[in-house]
């Protein structure tokens, strides 16, 4: 087990949800990966309020309009009926700085069918889909979305992103980083996840020399030039025989 589950850190957004009054969401950073600088689309979704991380990030989200980002449901459900809390920042390579854009958040939609289950200890995440709409546009290139009826090809090279941790129990990247995953044939999910794997809505990539883990969750799969997944939960990071699940964002329309 990892010291946190790949979600955004329930144990460690307790108490925030707790100040709060409210349901702490899950936790999960790239392995294997390289230093990158963002791209204008990327979010550092956070809030001031969760000391335990800099600039409080605890997931990740991309721009697909001027004023929406996408993100997981289980980055932000906790905070649906308080979204004032949640801030996206743009542009910040290294979270212990203080540059790029921060915009705050006004709506928070999550998919309705948005639940969870379990996995030998680890939290399964459904539909796991969220869009934030932040208080004003930003003038930024938004991600292309994969599309209604994208492909997702076996050991097509993927793109992921994020801030979170280099390995289960490295707490302490602050930096983003980049790496390159294969996506994992839906026939080889299934076998690694028996049924907690739903090709319907869930999309596997990773190997043991690359995967996301803690603090990525909500972040980019990109494939192809577009958005084609989210961070969303695995068993572990980076294990063998466990890629990392991705929310298949062809599954979904987001409201508008």
């Amino acid at each position: 087990m990892p010291l946190f589950p790949r979600r955004t850190a329930a144990v460690a957004l307790s108490a925030l949800a707790l100040c709060a009054g409210l349901t702490a969401p899950p936790a999960n950073a790239v392995v294997g990966g390289s230093p990158a600088a963002p791209p204008p689309w990327l979010a550092a979704i956070g809030t001031p309020a969760f000391l335990i991380r800099p600039s409080g990030q605890f997931c990740g989200g991309a721009l697909v309009a001027p004023d929406k980002v996408v993100t997981a449901a289980h980055c932000v459900n906790f905070l649906r009926q308080v979204p004032g809390l949640l801030s996206a920042v743009f542009g910040r390579a290294d979270l212990t700085k203080k540059d790029g854009e921060s915009v705050q958040v006004k709506k928070i939609w999550v998919n309705p069918g948005f639940h969870e289950t379990s996995f030998q200890g680890e939290t399964v995440e459904h539909d796991d889909v969220a869009l934030l709409t932040l208080t004003r546009p930003v003038s930024r290139l938004p991600v292309p979305l994969i599309g209604s009826y994208g492909a997702y090809p076996p050991g097509a090279e993927a793109r992921v992103l994020g801030w979170g941790t280099t390995s289960e129990r490295d707490l302490f990247n602050a930096r983003l980083r980049e790496a390159t995953v294969p996506i994992v044939s839906d026939t080889r999910c299934a076998s690694a996840y028996g049924h907690a794997f739903d090709a319907k809505g869930m999309v596997c990539a990773g190997s043991p020399q690359a995967d996301t883990c803690q603090f990525d969750s909500g972040g980019p799969l990109i494939l192809q030039g577009r958005l084609a997944g989210l961070t969303s939960w695995a068993y572990g990071c980076a294990r063998p025989g466990y890629p990392g699940v991705y929310t298949r964002l062809s599954a979904y329309t987001l409201p508008r």
